[in-house]
């Protein structure tokens, strides 16, 4: 779907803060990692082990593209990089259609 220039350039400006939030809150996670008891060998492949899979995350890396902009913010909620909030300001038109796409995508679970 061709979305609307304004939810585009929207989508634009919040990603790189939403991004910088998320990874925060990863640098956090793995602060808990280092700090927690155990060997410090099993603590670095433990951490090793969670950043090669938070690096797939959508919260840590993406590529833009308008057209697929309510399927990325279906895939961010699902990540738990954003929330329902973070969707105020858009469009009615994407706000509906990305509640839509997340509620067809839980059934299918």
């Amino acid at each position: 779907m061709d979305w609307s220039k304004a939810d585009w350039k929207l989508f634009c400006a919040c990603i790189g803060e939403w991004q910088e939030t998320y990874i925060k809150r990863l640098n956090e996670q793995y602060i808990e990692i280092l700090s927690g008891d155990g060997l410090a060998s099993d603590k670095f492949w433990k951490l090793n082990q969670r950043i090669q899979e938070d690096k797939k995350n959508l919260g840590v890396k993406m590529s833009l593209r308008k057209p697929d902009i309510a399927l990325t913010l279906v895939n961010l909620l699902n990540e738990n990089v954003i929330s329902l909030d973070d969707l105020n300001g858009f469009s009615k038109e994407l706000q509906e259609n990305v509640k839509q796409l997340k509620t067809r995508l839980v059934e299918r679970e």
